[in-house]
Formats: structure tokens, C-alpha cells, sequence
């Protein structure tokens, strides 16, 4: 028993697997069931005909879903692992394996830290998950949405806003992130009002590409003209405010699905508009989110264990009605942040304290 009580064990692998095999299990039921639903809701609107009267190919909405998985899982991902950590806790219960660890002098704490430890690395795994998928799959997923959604093969996002430290701002009023062959990102409607050291500077441009500059990269006007009080030129490239074709992606989807924001991407544009409450909200909120991993398990599994085996059902259905309380009162003080109504720290911070406060009281008073 002293050989399986080291860290990374007999007895911790045995648990870990037992974790392992209930997460895949769990994946497969939540997030499936999740889909269905989100396929159910959308799938009349997603098969109606495009705007040129063809039939939408169904290629295009299994595409959609394909990449649209990934962002399905991180919305569910701390349910999953709670899931998996009952499956778990029940099947060492059912074989009675919890009570000859007990009399064997092995503590519930000692048991179940592989499943506190798993819990902690799917958070984890669940940050850089988010962080891989806005530099990989994000902007291919919202392409196909746009086309199903618009009924358009043409992407087109209108009046977007930008901003810096500075105060600078910039309007694009159509914005085509590929367009053309080969595809190359333009704005057609450009104004921009730039504060330098001594006067606001207004230039403005019917049309503007994304271009190769010297070693850089830069946007060439057509038709562009400075305002300024030496009067109105014309100017061929803009200057004096720096963003890429992926930063108004990033603005445009800020505007349609902020959660699916990474946390990179939320910094870059809370340092471009720290005034904004919802990109602070997101900001902590991206880091607390995570932490539901660890904090359902705390909450869920002590309940499950202080149940004998006949009743752990009572125990299941305690542990998922405090999940479910959780998930509310995250919804409820996000929203709350989102809208300006609560301190972005607090909205973000206080469900994941509350509740692992709580977790941790629950998991302390575990028989041992």
C-alpha cells in the first residue's frame, strides 16, 4: 500500500484512468447533445436557399459544425469534467472500492487527488485550447457562418469601430476580409480621426487594400485625402493608426459572439478601448471560466461521496443541482458585467469564490 500511495502510483493511475475513460464518455454525451441542440435550433435557417436561388450545399453546413465543435466544448467544458468526475466516484462507489480504501487508512482526500489533479490540467487545457482556436480555426469557422447565415458568398462586415490610447478612431463601412484573386482584404469607406500632438487630423478614402510596404505591411488608399488645418491633400497610404486585416476580424467578432473571444484577443482590445466594460468583464472572465473545472468537482463529488452506495443518486442529483446553480449565478453576474450593472472583477470573480468556498467546505467534511 506505501508503493501505491506515491504520487503517480498504482492507486493513482487506477483512479486517473477511471477519470480518463468517464471524461471521453462524458465528451461524447454533452457535447453531442449540445450540438443536436444547437442543430436543431439553427438547421431551418441554415438550409434555406442562397440569395442567387441555388440550394445551400450541405457540405457547408457539415464544414460549420466540423469547426464549430471545438467553441461547443469550451462553452460546456467544466460540465464535462464534472460529469466524468461522478462517472468516476460512482464506479468506485458501485464496486465498493471507496470503503476498503478507507479501511486500508487511505483518505477520501487522498483518493480522489487524481481527479482534483485531472480537474486542474482540463482547465488549463481549456485556457490554451481557447487561445490555439483564435489563431486557427475562428476565423474559418465565422467565414462559413457568415454564408449560411447571409445566404453570400461575398463576407462583408459593415460599420466597424476602432480605437487606441490615443484616441484615434477609425470607421470602415464595408469591410471584406478576402475578396478577389488572390484574396487580399479591403475596406471600401475608410474614415479615420487621428489626435496627434497638436490638432485632430481627419483622413478619409473611398477604397483601401491591404498591401505589401517595403518589409511591411500596410493599408494603400484610393481617392485618400488628409483634413488637417493646412488644409485637404491627397495621400496614398494611411498613417498614423496601425491595425491588420485580423484586428477587425476580431472587432467584428467582439460584435456577434464576444465569449468566443480568446483572452490574447481580449487584451489587445482592452488596451485599444480600456473604457469598455465588456472587454474587462471578458477579461477576467476568460481566466475565471476555467477555474468551473476545479470548482464543480469540489462541489459535486463531496456530495456523491457522503452518500452510501444505495443512495447515490440523492448525491448525484444534490451535486447537479449545485452545478446548475452555479451555471446560473455565472450567467447571471456576467451578464451583470457585460451591461455595466457590476464591477468587471466582481461579476467575474465572485461566482468562482462563492462556490469554491463553498467546495472546499464540502470536501473538507468528507469522511476520511
Amino acid at each position: 500500500m506505501r508503493r501505491s500511495l506515491k504520487l503517480g502510483g498504482r492507486l493513482d493511475r487506477y483512479v486517473g484512468s477511471l477519470f480518463m475513460s468517464s471524461y471521453a464518455t462524458a465528451l461524447f454525451m454533452v457535447v453531442g447533445l449540445f450540438l443536436v441542440l444547437d442543430l436543431a435550433a439553427k438547421i431551418d435557417e441554415y438550409i434555406e436557399p442562397m440569395k442567387d436561388g441555388t440550394a445551400t450545399p450541405s457540405v457547408l453546413i457539415v464544414r460549420y459544425y466540423l469547426l464549430h465543435i471545438p467553441f461547443l466544448f469550451l462553452q460546456v467544458a467544466p460540465f464535462v469534467t464534472l460529469v466524468a468526475s461522478m462517472f468516476s466516484v460512482a464506479k468506485l462507489l458501485k464496486h465498493q472500492e471507496t470503503i476498503a480504501a478507507l479501511a486500508a487508512g487511505v483518505s477520501a482526500h487522498r483518493l480522489l487527488l487524481p481527479v482534483l489533479v485531472l480537474a486542474c490540467l482540463a482547465g488549463g487545457a481549456m485556457f490554451a485550447l481557447r487561445e490555439g482556436l483564435s489563431f486557427r480555426l475562428a476565423n474559418k469557422r465565422d467565414a462559413l457562418r457568415f454564408v449560411l447565415e447571409e445566404k453570400n458568398y461575398d463576407q462583408v462586415y459593415r460599420n466597424l469601430f476602432m480605437r487606441d490610447l490615443s484616441g484615434s478612431v477609425v470607421q470602415l463601412q464595408e469591410f471584406r476580409p478576402s475578396t478577389g484573386e488572390p484574396a487580399f482584404a479591403e475596406i471600401r469607406g475608410l474614415r479615420a480621426v487621428l489626435a496627434t500632438n497638436r490638432e485632430w487630423v481627419t483622413i478619409e478614402a473611398d477604397r483601401a487594400v491591404y498591401v505589401q510596404r517595403g518589409t511591411g505591411t500596410g493599408w494603400r488608399l484610393e481617392n485618400g485625402r488628409r483634413s488637417d488645418s493646412l488644409g485637404t491633400r491627397p495621400i496614398e497610404m494611411l498613417d498614423g493608426f496601425e491595425f491588420t486585416p485580423a484586428l477587425a476580424l476580431t472587432v467584428a467578432r467582439a460584435h456577434d459572439s464576444q465569449l468566443d473571444l480568446s483572452y490574447s484577443e481580449t487584451r489587445a482590445m482592452t488596451r485599444r478601448d480600456p473604457d469598455n466594460v465588456v472587454y474587462q468583464t471578458l477579461l477576467h472572465y476568460h481566466v475565471t471560466f476555467p477555474l468551473a473545472n476545479l470548482v464543480l468537482v469540489l462541489v459535486g463529488v463531496p456530495l456523491l461521496m457522503r452518500n452510501e452506495r444505495r443512495r447515490a443518486g440523492a448525491g448525484l442529483a444534490a451535486g447537479s443541482a449545485l452545478c446548475i446553480c452555479f451555471f446560473a449565478s455565472d450567467l447571471v453576474f456576467r451578464n451583470l458585467g457585460l451591461q455595466a450593472s457590476l464591477d468587471p472583477r466582481m461579476a467575474a470573480w465572485l461566482p468562482v469564490l462563492l462556490f469554491g468556498s463553498l467546495g472546499i467546505v464540502l470536501f473538507e467534511s468528507m469522511r476520511t
